[in-house]
């Protein structure tokens, strides 16, 4: 093979090689390169909360939810495509493959495309029904408009990531977030402090960033791809129907990771209504640290999941079911220790953190102190889910992976967050997304044992 299309290929044997071994190959630079990509996130709200303060800051949480759905789509498209590619690929049927990527790519660019239509035309109305006050508004108009044009690189980055794994170059996957957030933390400096540009910078360096990396993207699979191509797909009834099709397939099979985004979505969205409500705008700015921990919180748990997802799908679809639970037992060991270090990390080193966002003279540090150790308890219920989720998602068990993702994203959080504040007051608004993940995990644990007790029944019988 040409040297030049050996672009830092791992050559991962799914069917042959040592589980443990495959997944630490495809773990750690999916892992170093979610944590990067979390950083754009983070880094903005670094920046903002020293270079324009505790509205600022809070401005860049009204939108995050924004960020957060197309995220989501990507996911969506990334995973689905992911799983149905690896049964495919472990079934020969390589073209077939080809058509899913190349459908993921150009539906999920179609559906951001729409997104941000309504975000143009009527930016501050998209902000309001966010929950922006008065207060804020300003902010979240400039950040909302200068992050729109990345938007469309970012979904491509995120289905990408997916395939290029399973294209055997989970080092090139890293490298694209490392660059992205390299230049994203560069940009974020001179745009906010030398240029002043305030949020309206940081939207920017986060839109240039998301750019880099959806091109970056492109270029593999144009001219660097070893199996997985881009392939043209033809103008007639017939192909839009299969697009139609195989488009619903991907997003049942990863919708449960978009409802994660959603989720996550819905946390910030009911949680700065909840924040603002009981303590202004100072309670949203430290809630905003919590949102902004927890795209690393679950990147550590997605690339756990993300790493045992190729795994698990190829040796499924080969049949190959032992390998599949050597899989599943992998991904909840390592999930169960991110989950540790990431609760201990939060909890031990919370004052450290809130200062790299807020000035301690600002009236939301106080509030972030206080609250932020008790939020960290998410980490290990979380990153139990998360892996869980991922194995079903990967198996093809859709309805089950989108059961456990509503109960701890929607039907546990909302009630939650309305009801703990009553019972235990603040308290109770940091709890709320910890005892949704506890419950959660509860169900899932009772279901899987359930179910495997009704399977040796039945092989018993």
């Amino acid at each position: 093979m040409n040297s030049k299309r050996n672009l830092d290929r791992d050559n991962l044997d799914f069917g042959n090689e040592s589980i443990p071994e495959l997944f630490r190959q495809l773990f750690f630079p999916t892992l170093i390169g979610m944590v990067f990509n979390a950083l754009l996130t983070i880094i903005d709200g670094i920046f903002v909360g020293h270079g324009v303060g505790a509205n600022g800051i809070a401005a860049v949480n009204i939108v995050a939810p924004l960020f957060m759905v197309v995220t989501g789509l990507g996911l969506m498209f990334g995973i689905g495509a992911s799983v149905i590619a690896s049964i495919r690929l472990a079934n020969k049927e390589i073209k077939a493959a080809n058509i899913i990527l190349t459908q993921a790519f150009l539906v999920g660019i179609s559906i951001v495309v729409i997104i941000s239509i309504p975000c143009l035309l009527a930016p501050e109305s998209v902000v309001r029904m966010l929950g922006s006050s008065d207060v804020l508004l300003s902010n979240t108009i400039d950040y909302l408009l200068w992050l729109l044009p990345g938007m469309v690189f970012l979904l491509i980055e995120c289905v990408g990531m997916m395939l290029i794994r399973l294209d055997g170059s989970p080092r090139y996957a890293m490298w694209c977030n490392i660059v992205a957030a390299t230049f994203n933390i560069a940009l974020d400096y001179v745009l906010v402090f030398p240029l002043r540009m305030g949020v309206a910078g940081a939207a920017l360096a986060t839109s240039v960033s998301c750019a880099l990396g959806g091109i970056m993207i492109l270029v593999y699979f144009i001219g660097y791809s070893n199996t997985l191509k881009f392939y043209r797909l033809k103008a007639s009834v017939t192909s839009m129907l299969l697009t139609l099709r195989n488009t619903w397939y991907m997003a049942k099979i990863g919708f449960a990771t978009f409802l994660t985004e959603i989720a996550m979505s819905v946390m910030m969205l009911t949680g700065n209504y909840v924040f603002i409500g009981a303590l202004g705008e100072n309670g949203v700015a430290a809630f905003s640290i919590a949102c902004y921990l927890f795209p690393v919180i679950f990147s550590m748990s997605n690339a756990v999941a993300q790493a045992a997802q190729p795994i698990i799908s190829f040796n499924y679809g080969a049949g190959d079911m032992k390998r599949v639970s050597k899989s599943l037992n992998t991904s909840l060991t390592a999930a169960l220790i991110c989950g540790i270090i990431v609760t201990a990390i939060v909890a031990i080193g919370a004052k450290p953190i809130i200062y790299m966002f807020l000035s301690p003279a600002s009236g939301a540090f106080a509030i972030a102190c206080e609250g932020l150790p008790k939020f960290a308890l998410c980490g290990i219920f979380f990153a139990l889910n998360i892996a869980m989720i991922g194995y079903y998602q990967s198996l093809e068990q859709s309805v089950r992976a989108t059961i456990f993702t509503l109960l701890r994203g929607i039907v546990f959080i909302v009630p939650l967050f309305l009801w703990l504040p009553h019972l235990l007051g603040t308290d109770g608004m940091w709890l709320a997304i910890p005892a949704s993940e506890l419950m959660t995990l509860i169900v899932i644990a009772f279901d899987f044992i359930a179910s495997h007790h009704h399977k040796k029944v039945a092989v018993s019988s």
